[in-house]
């Protein structure tokens, strides 16, 4: 059974914060309620609520600079961490629990494969001003480093960064938000990437 679009907002909420003057909270209850209003049979319901819907999301991207339609794919527990600049293709699929900093893009590489957008896994980290592009899926709890220019898959679990970004090292298993204290270079990479995330 699917959750109601009232669990759905209610989730994003603690996920945000509990505040629901924050930006990303906003975006995220406007994408649900698009969704919501999808849902029902009659076309004519849809454009009513459609109205709203409308004045919302316009509100989420000319004042908060965030761009979130609601044909893309969004799971639960989402943070969007600041506003400003954050654009996502409305063929995106971004899973449970992943965390979209500001300047963010999820977007296409060619005009003439606009359903060609990038997939996150759960729970992925998504450094400032990182975009990701084209047809590229992004593993589970894997990390994007800040400014990164994403063009190819990343494995689950794993650190990409620079332009374009490359895999730079693994995530353990005893190490939930960062790395293995026991290996020296897992430890540098992670400090600057944990900065790099802030």
């Amino acid at each position: 059974m699917n959750p109601s679009v009232f669990t759905l907002i209610r989730e994003d909420y603690r996920a945000n914060g509990s505040d629901w003057h924050r930006p990303g909270f906003r975006a995220l209850a406007t994408y649900r309620y698009g969704v919501w209003r999808m849902s029902f049979k009659y076309r004519i319901v849809r454009i009513l609520l459609g109205v709203f819907y409308k004045v919302c999301q316009r509100r989420c991207m000319h004042v908060y600079g965030i761009e979130l339609p609601y044909s893309a794919s969004i799971g639960r527990n989402v943070t969007i961490e600041h506003q400003h600049g954050i654009v996502v293709h409305g063929a995106s699929v971004i899973g449970d629990g992943c965390i979209i900093r500001q300047g963010v893009t999820l977007g296409i590489r060619d005009e003439k494969c606009l359903d060609q957008a990038p997939r996150l896994g759960k729970r992925v980290s998504v450094g400032a001003g990182a975009k990701i592009l084209g047809d590229v899926t992004i593993g589970d709890d894997a990390k994007i480093g800040a400014n990164a220019v994403v063009l190819c898959d990343v494995p689950a679990g794993q650190t990409a960064v620079g332009i374009p970004a490359r895999v730079i090292c693994k995530k353990t298993h005893s190490d939930r938000d960062g790395f293995d204290n026991g290996e020296s270079e897992s430890q540098h990479a992670s400090s600057s990437i944990n900065e790099a995330l802030a």
